[in-house]
């Protein structure tokens, strides 16, 4: 699973840099400000998230238990629904994709709180 969770974090954390990149020199003069700021979001907390994803596969060989490993796929899971939505949302323009974003938001928090609840528990 430390492994598994390094591998997907740093990934995500090469995307997010690509990404960053892509807005920076493709979107700033195409998306109006409002726009390349949410993506711009979604990129910021991608990479938080990605690190995230490092300490996760840390803990993993620290603490192994079913509350370390879900925290990794919740923070897996709050990237998609979150950074995913803002990127669409961003690049399309549909305001109902905004409605997604809180849950990834949600799926971190619970990330957060399972990863701290499997260090004590150990």
């Amino acid at each position: 699973m430390d492994r598994l969770f390094f591998a997907l974090g740093s990934l995500s954390a090469a995307l997010a840099v690509a990404l960053g990149a892509f807005a920076a020199h493709a979107l700033r003069a195409r998306l109006e400000a409002p726009m390349l700021a949410a993506f711009e979001t979604g990129v910021r907390y991608q990479l938080t998230h990605a690190l995230a994803l490092l300490a996760v596969a840390w803990a993993c060989t620290r603490w192994p238990n079913g509350a370390t490993r879900a925290s990794g796929w919740l923070f897996v899971v709050g990237s998609v629904l979150f950074s995913g939505s803002l990127y669409a949302l961003s690049l399309t323009g549909m305001r109902g994709l905004g409605a997604i974003t809180p849950l990834g938001g949600v799926a971190w928090i619970a990330g957060w709180l399972c990863l701290a609840w499997g260090a004590w528990r150990q």
